[in-house]
């Protein structure tokens, strides 16, 4: 065979042409998060990801974090930061740091790197336009079968109550990639903290979108002896959990996942953000490289 230079590259392009066509001018969701939004080299990969997937015609929608941010500021004030079961305490000081830290800092960051990636890029909170309505989340623990749960109070943490499409249906007719910080808007205009896996969902959610991605720091969903599983379906995901197999803090993930795809989104994916390109990865290859969760398994994937 002839050496070529740059087949490979060609190889590549032509992999990915089936998934470009099947996508374009759909919607994908992606939670960015974990290291990808620390690590230098990762965050520039993550900017070339989104950007590439606008020019090809996809509209990337990016939901971020920031919790490592947000604990960093509050230290710098003297002030602790308090988790109960394992979302952040927020108070009307700690609910000003995060915004100001999310809404601003982190969100302004993401936007600033897409566009030095040749993107354009709009920031927007859950303030803007109303596009996320939220009621305050109540905790309830576990005490015993013959005694009430405990309600825990969090203070200003919320929860999804409606997602208004108005402002992501007018960029989705342009060039402009939205960057949506997690900060929800009360029905008497208080200002919520949102878990950001969350928000992705309901938006994902909201528009009927063809993915949503969760970046993570593991590879996926594991199997009982650690290997990564590929494709699992609700009914599967539901069975990991009862068993203990998925547990810690990928339940919250996966049970988004859930409720994502039974509330319209085609497929759900799971992947390591550790990994440079992670996003293009999933999108554009044949194999992969996390855990997808879909509705149920057609007939022929048996």
């Amino acid at each position: 065979m002839i050496e070529v230079p740059g087949i490979d590259r060609v190889q590549v392009l032509t992999e990915a042409l089936p998934y470009i066509r099947e996508f374009y001018g759909k919607n994908i969701v992606i939670k960015y998060g974990g290291h990808a939004m620390v690590k230098e080299d990762l965050k520039e990969s993550f900017a070339k990801d989104v950007v590439l997937l606008k020019y090809v015609g996809i509209n990337p929608i990016i939901v971020h974090g920031g919790g490592p941010q947000i604990g960093t500021m509050l230290k710098k004030i003297g002030k602790e930061s308090l988790f109960k079961e394992g979302m952040r305490v927020t108070d009307e000081e700690t609910m000003t740091i995060v915004e100001m830290v999310l809404a601003g800092r982190v969100n302004k960051e993401i936007v600033n790197l897409i566009q030095s990636h040749g993107g354009k890029a709009v920031g927007l909170s859950g303030k803007d336009t109303h596009l996320i309505e939220a009621v305050k989340m109540h905790i309830f623990k576990y005490q015993g079968d013959d005694r009430p749960p405990e309600i825990i109070d969090i203070g200003l943490v919320g929860e999804v109550k409606k997602i208004n499409l108005d402002i992501l249906k007018i960029l989705e007719q342009s060039q402009i990639i939205p960057v949506v910080a997690p900060v929800g808007v009360g029905p008497n205009g208080e200002t919520f903290n949102i878990n950001a896996d969350l928000v992705a969902g309901a938006i994902a959610s909201a528009l009927k979108a063809s993915k949503l991605i969760l970046m993570t720091d593991v590879p996926g969903v594991l199997d009982p002896a650690g290997n990564l599983l590929s494709s699992i379906t609700i009914a599967d995901a539901l069975e990991l959990i009862d068993a203990e197999v998925i547990r810690g803090g990928m339940i919250p993930k996966v049970r988004c996942a859930v409720d994502s795809v039974q509330n319209g989104v085609d497929k759900v994916h799971i992947i390591d953000g550790r990994i440079p390109h992670s996003v293009l990865l999933e999108i554009f290859t044949d194999s992969g490289i996390g855990t997808e969760i879909i509705k149920e398994r057609k007939p022929q994937d048996d």
